[in-house]
């Protein structure tokens, strides 16, 4: 777990980086990462709608939103064929797991989103 005291800093220091560069440079990073960048309300809303899953496809955590929406859909299925309590273990985990990470939405994106600033920087300043 990343605390958002951690990631406010590595935002920070991702953003003097980005000061240090030449204009046209800093223009290519502020226009390619204004269209990647995500949004953490679009992410919360996501978690919120309770589609187990979702919100992790939005930051492209592919095999994490599988899991989750498996377990999801699995636990479903559980209440229909005669093991009622393993589909309700399922899916209480599940939205217990959901409800910690809506709660930390605004920390998770902004990780992801410093990632996502630190890879074009990278790839803009060529060692």
């Amino acid at each position: 777990m990343i605390s958002k005291e951690t990631v406010q800093a590595k935002e920070e220091s991702i953003r003097e980086l980005v000061r240090t560069l030449p204009n046209e440079v800093r223009a290519t990073f502020y226009t390619e990462t204004e269209k990647t960048l995500k949004d953490p309300d679009t992410y919360a809303t996501l978690n919120y709608i309770f589609i187990a899953g979702l919100h992790h496809f939005y930051l492209e955590k592919w095999v994490l939103g599988i899991i989750n929406t498996a377990v999801f859909w699995g636990g479903i299925a559980l209440l229909f064929t005669g093991h009622t309590w393993w589909g309700i273990a399922a899916i209480a985990a599940v939205t217990l797991f959901e409800f910690y990470e809506l709660f930390r939405s605004q920390t998770i994106v902004q990780d992801y989103n410093n990632r996502v600033m630190e890879r074009i920087y990278h790839g803009l300043v060529k060692p």
